[in-house]
């Protein structure tokens, strides 16, 4: 093997990287502190495969387009894909193994995502997420559930400046379908209002002919976010009693949300139209400062199961905790985890250093146990560099 080929084995390819030492720490410190609250609420963990079928990811689920996907094929011809999002294979799962529930189950995962994406857009093309199902359960008790437990959750490792905006699918819908608007225009509606394009929008409802007053309703979308007030004036922008339902559905949910005593983490947001098809009412993203895109995403997919042969309501979200990660980093919060890692520098007989290392362990602290050869001076600057929180010499 030439030199050039040796040093390129030491490096990863574009879009992944280690992670080691003092990061690596705060990373688990994290996720173990986001997995103690799910369990807190009544979140069962469960794993499913790193990859899938296709089909689970597949263009009408309109989770990541074809061409972001990581595929291959196995012996018997099937294309499989690494999963570029848990929602799917969490439907799945559900239908597989709980098809017989008629009572709403709770779960919660933890693993890596893959998304082939360009270069230029610099984004890490694996990344950990972490999240929380509620499926079985269509009330607006559960989506506040659901937005409650994010927040709960964004607590409790340190974040304390923070947002989640929450939005209704089924308000744009309404409006859409009181439109007559076919579903290529509603697309491209959707897109145009996403993005706050105002102008975009009002001339692709010019050239489609939209009666005057469902073009106002629908381009007065783009500026209905605020505090809980803007609510109201939603409501009196709905044309259609699906609109207004879906406005009452936010009413609701924030009263629950108040319960709960989290409503001022709280704002809403009706122009806010996930690109993920599966999203069928309430979504949900969480914003903090110094992160230019959003550290948590969820909302109600009562239509996804069905995909699968289980019909069933559900809601949830994902952390993208290496998103929430560099926030917290930027932001100088530093989750602090107990250390009791114990350096035991022997220079004794070595039956003696492991009695005593075991006694260590036995107290609950991780021990390393090394035969002294350097200096004292080297292994105190070791046990600096490698994170220990103590270090103790045997001496014959």
């Amino acid at each position: 093997m030439d030199k050039y080929a040796e040093k390129r084995l030491l490096h990863t390819p574009e879009g992944v990287r280690d992670i080691y030492g003092r990061e690596l720490l705060k990373k688990l410190t994290v996720q173990d502190k986001l997995m103690h609250t799910f369990a807190s609420f009544g979140y069962k963990n469960i794993q499913t495969p790193v990859f899938e079928f296709f089909d689970v990811f597949g263009s009408e689920i309109g989770t990541t387009r074809s061409n972001e996907l990581y595929k291959f094929f196995d012996k018997e011809g099937n294309t499989l894909v690494l999963r570029p999002d848990f929602t799917p294979s969490m439907a799945r799962c559900a239908a597989k193994y709980f098809m017989e529930e008629d009572i709403p189950v709770r779960f919660s995962y933890c693993g890596n995502v893959f998304t082939n994406t360009s270069n230029l857009q610099g984004k890490l093309k694996e990344t950990t997420q972490m999240g929380a199902e509620l499926i079985g359960d269509a009330s607006a008790e559960a989506d506040a559930e659901m937005i409650a437990l994010l927040i709960k959750s964004l607590l409790n490792v340190g974040l304390k400046e923070f947002q989640v905006s929450v939005g209704q699918v089924d308000y744009f819908k309404g409006l859409c379908s009181h439109a007559n608007l076919d579903e290529d225009t509603e697309l491209a509606l959707r897109e145009f209002i996403s993005n706050r394009n105002g102008f975009g929008a009002e001339e692709l409802l010019l050239n489609k002919g939209v009666p005057s007053e469902d073009s106002k309703a629908l381009l007065r979308v783009g500026d209905l976010f605020g505090s809980y007030e803007i609510l109201t004036e939603a409501l009196n922008n709905a044309n259609n009693e699906h609109s207004v339902l879906a406005v009452e559905r936010l009413q609701n949910i924030y009263e629950v949300l108040k319960a709960y005593g989290v409503e001022q983490y709280v704002s809403f947001d009706l122009a806010m139209i996930s690109k993920y098809h599966y999203y069928t009412g309430v979504i949900f993203n969480a914003y903090t400062y110094q992160s230019g895109s959003a550290i948590a995403k969820g909302g109600r997919y009562d239509n996804l199961l069905a995909r699968f042969g289980k019909p069933s309501p559900a809601t949830g979200f994902v952390v993208i905790i290496d998103d929430l990660m560099n926030a917290m980093t930027r932001q100088k919060i530093c989750p602090s985890p107990e250390n009791r890692n114990l350096l035991l520098v022997y220079n004794c007989p070595l039956e003696r250093a492991i009695d005593e290392a075991s006694k260590f362990r036995a107290q609950g602290f991780s021990t390393v146990l090394m035969h002294q050869d350097k200096t004292r001076a080297d292994y105190e600057q070791f046990a600096q560099n490698n994170n220990f929180a103590q270090i103790k010499f045997l001496d014959a």
